[in-house]
């Protein structure tokens, strides 16, 4: 069963569009900061993926391209061989799902934090400053994501 906390208002929830796009905003945060901490080359799907991802948050993109996106991207990562280069694709998959449903905006810290764990970096340090980062969201989305992490 999905959080009601993290739906759309016009799907009978409470999230509005402004806190639906602060959440895409965090998780494309996350994302491209494990991407300069791991630099591994990305592969164009996973470049196009978040793009997608930024033009939807600025409403430049459809859900509909952002869902288009993530499943091509799941579908990559199935044949990634690299456990980091698995983890970094399925980030970025959930990142770009954060479109469709809000609450795949916590995949993104979930999956960094792992990656850390494999490449001997903290993941300690890693969800403090993901957290960090959460101080630049409204304080109500500030406190749904926290209580999301939980």
């Amino acid at each position: 069963m999905r959080d009601r906390r993290f739906v759309r208002v016009h799907r009978g929830g409470s999230l509005e569009e402004a806190d639906h796009r602060a959440l895409m905003g965090w998780a494309i945060v996350c994302t491209e900061h494990i991407l300069k901490l791991i630099p591994y080359e990305l592969d164009p799907l996973l470049e196009k993926a978040l793009q997608i991802a930024h033009d939807w948050e600025a409403g430049r993109a459809s859900t509909k391209d952002a869902i288009k996106a993530s499943r091509e991207v799941h579908a990559l990562a199935r044949d990634i061989s690299d456990p980091v280069m698995k983890l970094i694709a399925r980030c970025i998959g959930h990142t770009v799902a954060t479109a469709h449903m809000a609450d795949h905006c916590l995949g993104p810290a979930w999956y960094i934090r792992k990656i850390m764990m494999l490449t001997g970096g903290s993941a300690e340090e890693e969800q403090k400053w993901q957290e960090q980062q959460l101080l630049n969201l409204p304080s109500h989305v500030r406190d749904l994501v926290i209580q999301g992490m939980i």
